[in-house]
């Protein structure tokens, strides 16, 4: 067959059916997220009261990021701000431990010197927790640390039976309940423990298809050389879980900047406590509420802020997160291509 031949055989090409797979997201995203996302943009540009029709340009956003003089202002602008506070107070109490647990139990489960029974079942139950709806758990969680006196939950109840907590002789055998709830610390501490008992078994799974990518054949040379486990997990187990850690670094940090289900959830009353409200359940509240308090301009203006903290620190976190060696590697050939490049200049301008 000539060569003429084989430029007409055309070619089969693929590409086009990954794009039809990939279409009824993007026509999702499109009709139920994109626009959301610009109107929200639009929206805080505009007034609060009783109407969003007034133009008012950055006034939101000067009033949340740096108040004023009326005491509207001076409260959004606290408000804001202690709940951007809370918001980092809770994600970083339970991002730390959830990502200590995964790592020690995904290092555990993968050691294939260790011949641990029934790794499966433990692996589904760890992963139980992340498919378990936050309503279900907010309820279950609010039973066990108890909504008021007349009922104290289980925890209080075992505090009691410890002589940690005694009945209120006034209040005719009422508890007097450990603050799981109302505390400041305590009702933290409750979310933390939630998320962290929610999420960890997600991270133990992302980290364990992580190490199992890793070539057994380095920790093979390691186990000939003599080294110890911690040597393994500092020296090849670690640096090679960068990329797949720092994924779990920025989903976590998007996820708990938008914290929103477990702490609005978690509350005795209809009155969300004031120590676990994060920026999320401000958003909300702010978006529904009453008509003659419209607050849809402050709710879109700090919707816009979070959004922009979160890319913010997503991209610090990709940027320190980074392959260095590649990066390294990188300027090394491209330094080489110049330098060959400058060669073949010279060759080429004395005619060789």
């Amino acid at each position: 067959m000539s060569s003429n031949a084989h430029r007409r055989i055309k070619s089969v090409s693929y590409a086009k059916y990954g794009y039809l797979f990939i279409l009824p997201f993007f026509l999702v995203y499109f009709f139920f997220q994109l626009w959301p996302l610009i109107n929200t943009f639009i929206v805080s540009f505009h007034g609060n009261g009783k109407t969003v029709a007034d133009w008012v340009g950055f006034q939101n956003y000067q009033d949340i990021l740096f108040g004023g003089d009326t005491r509207k202002q001076q409260v959004i602008h606290k408000t804001f701000f202690s709940c951007l506070k809370n918001t980092f107070i809770l994600w970083g109490g339970n991002f730390i431990p959830q990502l200590a647990l995964s790592l020690s139990l995904a290092v555990w489960f993968t050691e294939a010197q260790l011949k641990i029974p029934g790794k499966g079942f433990f692996k589904v139950v760890m992963y139980l927790p992340n498919i378990i709806t936050a309503a279900s758990v907010a309820v279950l969680f609010l039973q066990l640390c108890g909504q008021s006196q007349t009922n104290p939950g289980a925890l209080n109840l075992i505090l009691y039976k410890l002589g940690l907590v005694k009945k209120d002789v006034i209040g005719q055998g009422l508890y007097s309940t450990f603050p799981f709830v109302d505390g400041l610390w305590q009702s933290r501490i409750v979310v933390m423990f939630i998320q962290t008992w929610m999420w960890f078994g997600n991270t133990m799974i992302m980290l364990m298809s992580g190490i199992q990518g890793i070539n057994p054949s380095l920790f093979e040379a390691a186990s000939i050389d003599g080294a110890t486990s911690g040597q393994v997990f500092r020296k090849i187990t670690l640096p090679l879980l960068t990329p797949i850690m720092a994924y779990t670094l920025i989903t976590s940090m998007i996820g708990g900047l938008q914290m929103f289900d477990i702490p609005y959830l978690y509350r005795k009353t209809q009155t969300v406590n004031d120590n676990i409200k994060t920026v999320a359940v401000m958003i909300f509240q702010y978006f529904h509420a009453q008509a003659n308090e419209n607050k849809m301009g402050y709710a879109g203006s700090a919707s816009v802020l979070l959004f922009f903290i979160t890319l913010a620190l997503g991209l610090i976190a990709f940027y320190l997160t980074r392959d260095k060696d590649e990066i390294a590697k990188k300027k090394q050939r491209k330094k080489a291509a110049q330098e060959l490049r400058k060669e073949s200049k010279q060759f080429g301008g004395i005619g060789v």
